[in-house]
């Protein structure tokens, strides 16, 4: 069998997480949310976030908490911004314009967008002659990381902050590989500070080590109001939701959540080390769990044999850019089997 390297959810859950479902398996608990497990992770959420007066609910995956949120905030007649190469614009199949929203997109530098983008953005909208019979910006849309791998720094994200603060727009970060982020050595944000810059994020746990799940947290409390009609409505209330507050109760304690996205980091600093040693073109100087490098098909060709990873394009009829991603459970000795393979080569 093939090791894998094209994604960072091919393995099920962390140990801890599987051992706290499996001693927890015949509890009796409430549903949909309001039991003892999903409390105290809602509480050990707000503590790391140094948010105490966060809003925080729990959904199952990334693409339903992203269309759940924008659907909860925008009005009818509201559009969300978001980078051309963010995951609402090209990877969930058009949930946000099937929930009644247009995406808003604008290029992206390594999957990012700025503050200048997003305010030329609504006072292009503004200086029309009849802004009202086109699609009005109602909020702003980030990944961090991004797409890409890349990061906003603390000097950017407060740059989009103050702009959006300027308009009237929230700012939505999709947090489904924040962990990777927070645990990147080039990282200067902290989860106290995205909370305090962002009106809503989530905290990642399918890609981060839980078996599904996603925290939404909302910093600006008066956005939350009535979510929980609106994830009922969107099919995202989980009957049996005491199994979202375990995971997340476990992630949060002992600073798993962390420790687990630091390691995936950490395999990603070694087989990068390589890549560039190799002298093979980086297309992203991506500093998280996931790596865009273009190699020769013939040498792609040779490692495609023990090893599997994302096909990101073709520049040209003999090479081939790769995503190569890790995760919280890869494995150090397939990572050593990687190096070993490309230093044959």
């Amino acid at each position: 069998m093939k090791i894998q390297f094209q994604c960072d959810y091919n393995e099920g859950c962390a140990p801890e997480i599987l051992s706290a479902l499996a001693q927890t398996n015949m509890e009796q608990n409430v549903g949909y949310g309001e039991d003892p497990h999903c409390e105290n992770a809602r509480r050990l959420i707000c503590e790391a976030c140094k948010a105490p007066h966060a809003d925080v609910h729990f959904l199952v995956g990334g693409t339903q908490a992203n269309a759940t949120v924008i659907s909860c905030i925008l009005r009818p007649y509201q559009g969300v911004i978001a980078a051309e190469t963010g995951h609402i614009a090209v990877h969930e199949t058009g949930a946000i314009e099937h929930g009644g929203h247009k995406v808003v997109a604008l290029p992206a530098i390594n999957g990012k967008i700025t503050a200048q983008q997003i305010d030329d953005c609504v006072k292009a909208h503004y200086a029309e002659d009849g802004p009202e019979h086109t699609v009005q910006p109602g909020m702003v849309y980030i990944s961090y990381s991004t797409e890409f791998g890349t990061l906003y720094s603390l000097m950017e994200l407060e740059e989009i902050h103050d702009v959006c603060v300027e308009h009237g727009l929230p700012l939505f970060v999709d947090g489904a590989r924040l962990g990777y982020g927070l645990a990147s050595p080039a990282s200067d944000i902290t989860l106290p500070l995205l909370a305090r810059l962002a009106d809503v994020f989530y905290i990642g746990g399918t890609k981060q080590g839980a078996l599904f799940g996603e925290a939404v947290v909302f910093a600006n409390q008066s956005l939350a109001k009535n979510f929980r009609y609106c994830i009922k409505q969107g099919g995202g209330m989980l009957a049996k939701g005491r199994l979202l507050g375990i995971q997340f109760e476990t992630l949060m304690t002992d600073n798993l959540y962390i420790r687990l996205a630091r390691h995936a980091v950490n395999e990603a600093i070694r087989i990068r080390q390589v890549l560039l040693e190799k002298g093979y073109p980086e297309v992203v100087p991506s500093p998280t769990n996931q790596l865009f490098f273009t190699l020769p098909d013939k040498d792609l060709a040779k490692l495609s044999l023990d090893f599997l990873f994302s096909v990101w394009g073709k520049p040209d009829n003999a090479h081939t850019t790769v995503r190569i991603c890790t995760s919280w459970g890869t494995l150090p000795e397939n990572t050593d089997k990687l190096i070993e393979a490309l230093k044959e080569i």
